[in-house]
């Protein structure tokens, strides 16, 4: 039994015996004594609810209680109160024993699975571009939050809804016909994403250019936005598309599978694998025949001109469109269906999807919809909302080409984690093949680490040459730590000594090595809270302490040389199981560690 459910144990018996009255053990908050009073305390008890009880002061109930504990708690060394709050100081003898008896395998995570099955969404990318520093937050969380789901035992189905149709694909579909002259990713030589990509953007230049000739002419720039010649066409492309135009879909499909290619090429280099792949045309029909039943059933409203709406206004919110007057889909309908698609196939407890902070109001409102659609598994539905990714130089906007693209950020990455690996001397003794895949270690470590270490919620600025970094908070400080630990078990090795598997005796802990063994301890309670609040940061920022505090350990405390064998045993037990929970936790965050460098 972990010490903390022991100690709210005795704590709920001793206001049993001490004031007459049962108290849930669940009720008693047993936390780590916080970093300002920890010479004081390991743990902390939060007295406060229970002064109704004691009918006395925190501070007398905090000194009733400590003596309780002291006397029924054998790992307890003492006890101090602070300000109503008690604080136990946890003999070392525990934490030699925690180090000693626990296997740091699979260390962290719930020996039992949960009966939650969850659904998370994310990377959901738009054909008609390809995948940019944007996308690569979205993938990078997404994937990490399934992995840490998954490490609190629920099951988890990781999903990518490809939108794949709509009026964007149908600019650059238009684009390419009028000015592509022909141009293919095989004679081009560009990525099929990339040359898609391409068109998207012409076609925006164009379509400013018509708007400009149109507003020249007297025009308002809000019609002449609606009347130029390329939005038109564009338009018409989409009605002919959802009348199945055999030339329509058979430019769609060609270039929508040049597309798909381009994306799993940026997924595989990203360390990127789904579940199952959807793609919104083969959703939308749904939404559409779900919508038309909430029309008939007078839960939503069809106006004059054909369009249907959904009244929310008492909900707060306003008119939401659904279905165009023209009998075409917007997002809302096809997310619509998606939604149900989803609940039908897999009757999931949750589905999280991990979609920017711009789209708050549309996950208010798709919710509210089918809710207002009598659909009562509307309340699984939840928005992992998520801070925009900017550069030292300003925002990104896929309409002027002016975003960092994926793959081109990958291989940048990799070429200043080579230049910085080389030149700090950490590829000596490899051959080729070893630095190519340390520089790829590397480079989408610090890429990896730099983006999750930030709270999901929090906007944020990209810089590649700060993300690559041998100091301080950075991806590649923790994986060289992770190195230095595995060069000096390898080093204990090659001189016989053994550490695995055994019982060490030791009794002088240090206090570096007190610290470094109690935040190993709390890491299952790291990965509860980072899946109870959908947060890779929680990880990321937990493993860095644990990084600072091992090498503070390393730096100071001789590990290899001691005249006592048992030391030396036990602080190269303490750094292979270190090792473990920073693989471990890395791992989670979906970035590989060297085991050399």
């Amino acid at each position: 039994m972990r010490i903390e459910k022991l100690i709210a144990l005795k704590t709920a018996e001793a206001i049993c015996k001490l004031y007459n009255t049962e108290v849930a053990v669940d009720l008693i908050a047993v936390k780590e004594t916080v970093t300002l009073y920890k010479e004081t305390g390991d743990f902390t008890i939060v007295v406060f609810p229970f002064v109704k009880i004691s009918k006395k002061s925190p501070d007398i109930t905090a000194n009733e209680i400590g003596p309780y504990l002291l006397q029924e708690i054998a790992e307890i060394q003492s006890f101090s109160v602070i300000k109503g709050f008690l604080n136990l100081k946890i003999k070392d003898i525990y934490w030699i024993s925690f180090l000693n008896s626990t296997d740091f395998n699979q260390y962290g995570f719930p020996t039992k699975r949960s009966n939650q099955k969850i659904l998370v969404e994310y990377s959901s990318p738009n054909t008609n571009k390809p995948l940019h520093l944007g996308h690569i937050r979205n993938n990078l969380l997404g994937s990490s939050v399934a992995e840490i789901l998954k490490a609190n035992g629920n099951y988890v189905i990781q999903l990518n809804l490809i939108n794949n149709r709509g009026i964007h694909i149908c600019k650059s579909m238009l684009a390419w016909i009028k000015w592509g002259n022909g141009e293919t990713p095989e004679n081009t030589g560009l990525k099929g994403d990339q040359l898609v990509g391409k068109y998207y953007v012409l076609f925006d230049k164009h379509y400013k250019e018509e708007v400009k000739e149109l507003t020249a002419k007297g025009i308002s720039e809000e019609d002449a936005s609606k009347k130029a010649p390329l939005i038109l066409e564009a338009q018409e492309m989409l009605r002919k598309w959802e009348k199945n135009d055999p030339d329509i879909l058979s430019l769609w499909n060609k270039m929508n599978q040049w597309v798909y290619t381009g994306f799993d090429e940026t997924y595989r280099r990203l360390g990127i694998k789904f579940d199952q792949i959807q793609y919104e045309s083969d959703t939308y029909l749904l939404g559409k025949q779900i919508v038309e039943k909430g029309v008939s059933e007078n839960k939503l409203i069809k106006k004059e001109d054909g369009s249907v709406w959904a009244d929310l206004t008492q909900e707060g919110l306003d008119e939401k469109l659904l279905l165009r007057a023209d009998g075409t889909s917007v997002y809302m309908t096809q997310d619509i269906g998606t939604a149900q698609l989803r609940y039908d196939e897999h009757s999931p407890d949750k589905i999280v999807y991990v979609v920017g902070n711009e789209q708050n109001y549309h996950f208010d409102v798709l919710k509210r919809v089918l809710q207002k659609l009598g659909k009562n598994w509307a309340d699984c539905i939840y928005h992992l909302s998520y801070g925009m990714v900017e550069l030292p130089e300003g925002k990104m906007k896929s309409r002027e080409g002016n975003v960092v693209d994926a793959d081109d950020l990958i291989t940048g990455m990799e070429k200043i984690a080579a230049q910085t690996t080389t030149e700090l001397g950490k590829t000596s003794g490899m051959d080729e093949k070893e630095a190519e895949i340390l520089f790829h270690q590397i480079g989408l470590g610090a890429l990896k680490y730099f983006i999750l270490k930030v709270d999901p919620k929090k906007n944020m600025m990209f810089n590649p040459n700060e993300s690559i970094d041998f100091n301080g908070n950075t991806g590649p400080f923790i994986q060289y730590t992770h190195a230095r630990i595995r060069s000096v078990l390898r080093k204990a090795s090659e001189t016989g000594i053994v550490w695995e598997n055994k019982q060490i005796p030791y009794q002088n802990l240090l206090e570096k090595e007190k610290e470094t063994i109690k935040l190993l301890y709390s890491y299952p309670a790291i990965i509860k809270e980072a899946g109870d609040i959908l947060s890779p940061a929680i990880i990321a920022n937990y493993v860095y302490e644990v990084v600072k505090v091992f090498n503070s350990f390393y730096q100071d405390t001789p590990i290899l040389k001691n005249e006592d064998e048992n030391t030396t045993q036990f602080r190269l037990l303490l750094s292979e199981n270190t090792s473990m929970v920073i693989k471990s936790a890395m791992k989670l965050l979906g970035i590989d560690v060297p085991e050399k460098m």
